[in-house]
């Protein structure tokens, strides 16, 4: 009875930090950027809400094309369960909270798998469909990247957004190369989760037999490999079928930043940004802070300055004939920022938290002994 009140407690500190650094970029990217006398200026150019709301409306419809996705691949791998579109739509709404206070978005992988499981998925099956998922972002990021690199080519020439994108890239790779490792080599995988099992052990109060452990590991690990190469040998249509909506899911989710520039009057180069929102998705998935807060904001600030620059320098701006074009630059990208993070990233915290309250009872109470719980009943 002593245990949920702990566990909550912990879940809770994630979620403070994340919304406070979130908040506290925000506001310094307002100081920086928005004078209190710019608003009233701001009000007099004509806002296209028309073009914040299609923003918010394709938030949801990215929701509902990364439900279908997972519906095809968790089909796929068990065909008896029979997830439905709605289903694996609220899945993937649920994830939403965890996944937005976690570095990488790691955090929703286990709800997804939790939720799966629940209804009645094994667990390595579950993990296959839901790592299926990650395989086809890692492939479709990986072909975009070679494409927007050459067509951002010397157009940035920030520091910190270039050693981001180092990094970022550099991690992403590793991981996509231990992704593959795990599915080709099981039994290298095994061995390893075992001796990592063995090392931790050590400094865990709660003892388990070593040969439960040994053969949980060996169950789940073939589990695992069994589901991706369903994939790769059997199911080839139900993953192309996941590239295909990959890529509809990521297109979508790009349109958001253009249709909140449309809506501050800017006209802009659309292929500019979504090649910035490739750059800022490999930034924002280093495991850095959670929910990347701070990274993001910064991230943004950095790669919009260029597109919003180059828009009022080809198309022009009301705003320029009442503040000058340093200020409006200034004051459109801290605007920016501020809607595009409010939409993509406060708006799936808020439904997210509300899905996963509707599915856990609580907000701050779901852990991996959830997993664990579940796969051994």
């Amino acid at each position: 009875m002593n245990q949920n009140p702990k566990k909550q407690k912990t879940m809770k500190i994630p979620i403070i930090v994340t919304i406070t650094i979130s908040i506290m970029f925000i506001l310094i990217i307002l100081y920086f950027t928005v004078k209190p006398s710019d608003l009233a200026k701001l009000s007099e150019i004509n806002i296209r809400y028309e073009f914040l709301f299609a923003a918010v409306i394709l938030n949801f419809v990215s929701w509902c094309f990364w439900g279908l996705r997972l519906k095809i691949l968790s089909n796929a791998t068990d065909p008896k369960l029979g997830v439905s579109c709605w289903d694996s739509t609220k899945i993937v709404m649920a994830n939403l909270f965890l996944a937005g206070i976690t570095p990488s978005m790691a955090g929703g992988e286990p709800v997804r798998i939790y939720l799966l499981n629940k209804d009645g998925m094994s667990f390595g099956c579950a993990t296959a469909s839901v790592l299926g998922e990650r395989l086809l972002d890692a492939v479709f990021l990986l072909i975009c990247v070679p494409f927007a690199f050459f067509i951002f080519r010397d157009k940035i020439d920030i520091g910190y957004i270039s050693f981001g994108l180092t990094i970022g890239i550099f991690v992403f790779l590793i991981a996509i190369f231990l992704f593959l490792y795990a599915i080709f080599k099981p039994e290298k995988i095994k061995s390893f989760l075992i001796w990592i099992n063995k090392k931790l052990s050590r400094f865990s109060k709660k003892k388990e037999k070593k040969s439960k452990v040994i053969d949980r590991i060996n169950r789940e690990v073939d589990n695992f490999h069994y589901s991706m190469m369903v994939f790769i040998r059997e199911k080839k249509a139900a993953f192309l079928s996941g590239g295909f909506l990959t890529f509809i899911m990521w297109l979508t989710t790009w349109l958001i930043p253009s249709m909140i520039l449309f809506g501050l009057g800017l006209k802009h180069n659309i292929i500019y940004s979504i090649v910035a929102q490739v750059f800022l998705i490999i930034i924002i998935m280093m495991p850095t802070t959670p929910g990347s807060s701070g990274i993001t904001e910064l991230g943004l600030a950095g790669l919009y300055s260029f597109i919003i620059s180059n828009a009022i320098t080809v198309y022009g701006h009301p705003l320029v004939d009442l503040l000058g074009f340093d200020q409006t630059l200034l004051v459109l990208t801290g605007v920016f920022v501020i809607l595009f993070r409010f939409i993509t990233y406060h708006m799936n915290l808020i439904v997210g938290a509300f899905f996963q309250y509707r599915i856990f009872k609580s907000v701050a109470s779901f852990s991996m002994d959830m997993i664990r719980k579940s796969d051994s009943e």
